[in-house]
């Protein structure tokens, strides 16, 4: 009988270096399960202000307190950046930007490019008049 070595069955993430690419992908994926869940705020929107002003004035009181705000800022967020990674993602499966420095300023580019998508959609949403 031969002696049996004890060793991972798939390499794990303890054994992977991190890079940003990967954590990256991970928050890809995680913006992707916030979307599912943020979803619902959305559909209770369009439900109350197919129900009438009572109802509807529910939704915008919540959305308009502090958790609310955070709540929406936060999928705003989840939306831009899956949106930049999805596009990160689809360059890659173009077979474009596999070189290192083509790889990390990809990465950064949806990393920074979310935040900034971010903050420019509630600006102009606020300069509009969609905060008051």
């Amino acid at each position: 009988m031969t002696a049996r070595i004890e060793r991972p069955l798939s390499p794990h993430m303890q054994i992977y270096r991190w890079t940003l690419t990967m954590a990256m992908s991970i928050v890809h994926r995680a913006t992707g399960i916030a979307l599912y869940v943020g979803t619902l705020l959305l559909v209770w929107w369009l439900v109350a202000a197919a129900s009438g002003p009572a109802a509807y004035a529910n939704v915008q009181a919540f959305t308009g307190s502090i958790i609310g705000r955070l709540i929406v800022f936060g999928y705003t967020w989840a939306l831009m950046h899956h949106m930049l990674s999805g596009i990160r993602h689809f360059v890659w499966d173009l077979g474009y930007g596999f070189k290192a420095n083509e790889r990390e300023a990809l990465t950064w580019g949806a990393a920074i490019g979310g935040i900034a998508l971010t903050v420019l959609i509630w600006i102009i949403a606020y300069a509009i008049g969609g905060g008051r």
